[in-house]
């Protein structure tokens, strides 16, 4: 009976796991699944966006050039506790309420997961503000241009690119095709790791209309010409955002341009990437990038073909963008709303050798299986070359040989004639450690098949479900085991 259960939750997770890519793939295309993730765009009043912020309070200030900026943006604290980034115009910036609240409107009914949607606005007297989700993981430029550990892998770079023409595909068909002043501060990174545009720059200041404020070196020769910025124009800057994920720096498009003409492209390409891409993928964001900074704007691509290029050159895109960089997983909210034990607390950090401490700390006190069969000293043949497995895996285990220890538990549990929990979540925690998350998951839920009330098979599945991405499925998993182990600790 218990194969076949296991059976069927591996099942269960394949087509789950396929279900979540599907969901996954409409929102990256501004799909149909997206009506249900976000909250409708709404009004607030100044003073609940004055208590978010704490009265505007300088400490919360998280735009760029601080106080000194004319359009300050503000981390802020809603009464549900959900975190939003409130952006504060200048007085000056909209006069016309109605136009503002039309724009404001028009931009929140956006909904996607490559955006920092807008949630909001408010408009009272003179005051012009903005409110959107907030990104904790800071800007394209800080992860690019001023990483303190290690640089941005070429995967997430690719990733970052993909994902901005992916953003930049969904307003285009949204009818907000004008992004104004496109550069590596407007790219957010969210909860997950994941790149997203940032919806402030679908809204310009009307008053001075200015829709570039960068140095004129990067800025579209026809925005020079006419003032006005077109949908080539946000494509010319997409080709600069190019340069800055192949180099790490912000070079001039002319300077690049030159360099690409005498092909020494390579002169291009960030030092700190060296040995970790191919020729043919620079070459291919070299010559995407080239096209974008055509003169002529009607020479360049749009956005969905922008996108076509992009998804060809992708790289480790089952890897979840949290760990492409390095950024620890797993909401503070989360934290707040469990009171994790040191076991849930290593599954949702995946931290694998406090686990493997634990369950080696645990032994088998949780496991009636094993406790049952050897009080009965059935000592055939058989059983005694069934516990020989168990117990060099065991030794394995604490030697912390995975190899052997999967190699070890396999032999015991294909023997057939004990059935144990402890073994299923060991050779669980051996398949992590040798990047086997998949067979791992099905170990874990094979242990709960067998233990139903044993919290370690469900944090064991939590962090499996972390490892594969799977965010929301660890999170619910993890809050069962945390309320399993408290059912059991009052009984």
């Amino acid at each position: 009976m218990g194969a076949r259960c296991s059976k069927f939750s591996i099942c269960w997770f394949h087509s789950h796991l396929k279900a979540s890519v599907l969901e996954s793939s409409d929102l990256e295309n501004g799909g149909k699944g997206e009506k249900n993730a976000w909250p409708s765009f709404g009004e607030f009043s100044l003073e609940q966006l004055k208590v978010a912020t704490s009265g505007f309070s300088s400490d919360n200030i998280v735009s760029e050039h601080g106080e000194k900026a004319p359009n300050v943006v503000y981390k802020g604290k809603l009464d549900n506790d959900r975190l939003v980034a409130v952006k504060r115009f200048n007085k000056f910036a909209w006069p016309d309420s109605r136009q503002f609240l039309e724009e404001a409107k028009a931009v929140g009914s956006l909904r996607s997961e490559r955006l920092a949607n807008l949630i909001g606005c408010c408009c009272e007297g003179d005051e012009r503000l903005l409110v959107a989700e907030f990104m904790p993981n800071e800007t394209l430029a800080k992860h690019l241009f001023h990483w303190e550990n290690q640089p941005m892998k070429w995967a997430m770079r690719l990733r970052v690119a993909l994902y901005l023409a992916q953003a930049l595909e969904y307003c285009s068909s949204k009818g907000r095709a004008l992004y104004h002043d496109l550069n590596a501060y407007r790219i957010l990174f969210d909860n997950d790791g994941n790149p997203r545009l940032s919806c402030f720059g679908l809204m310009k200041n009307s008053r001075d209309g200015k829709s570039y404020s960068t140095n004129l070196a990067f800025t579209p020769p026809e925005y020079l010409r006419t003032g006005r910025v077109t949908p080539e124009s946000v494509v010319y800057s997409f080709g600069t955002l190019l340069l800055d994920l192949m180099s790490g720096k912000h070079i001039p498009p002319s300077h690049a341009l030159d360099l690409i003409r005498g092909k020494n492209f390579l002169m291009l390409m960030d030092s700190a990437l060296e040995g970790h891409f191919s020729n043919e993928d620079g070459m291919e964001l070299v010559r995407l990038a080239s096209r974008c900074l055509q003169y002529e704007a009607r020479e360049r691509p749009n956005a969905k073909s922008l996108v076509i290029s992009l998804m060809s050159v992708q790289k480790e895109a089952e890897v979840p963008s949290y760990v492409l960089m390095r950024i620890p997983h797993g909401t503070a909210s989360s934290k707040q709303q469990l009171s994790l034990t040191p076991f849930g607390e290593a599954c949702m950090r995946i931290d694998l050798t406090a686990i493997h401490e634990i369950l080696e700390k645990m032994g088998y006190k949780d496991d009636e299986g094993i406790a049952n069969e050897l009080s009965f000293q059935m000592w055939t043949s058989q059983m005694q070359e069934t516990l020989n497995s168990k117990k060099h895996g065991d030794t394995a285990f604490r030697a912390k040989d995975f190899a052997t220890a999967i190699d070890c538990y396999t032999r015991f549990i294909d023997g057939g004639t004990i059935v144990s929990p402890t073994v299923y979540a060991r050779r669980c925690l051996s398949y992590l450690m040798n990047d086997r998350p998949q067979e791992a998951l099905g170990d874990a839920m094979q242990a709960q098949v067998v233990s139903p009330q044993w919290p370690t098979a469900l944090y064991l599945q939590a962090t499996c479900l972390f490892s594969l991405g799977m965010e929301g499925d660890a999170q619910e998993t993890l809050k069962d085991g945390t309320n399993l182990e408290a059912k059991r600790s009052k009984n």
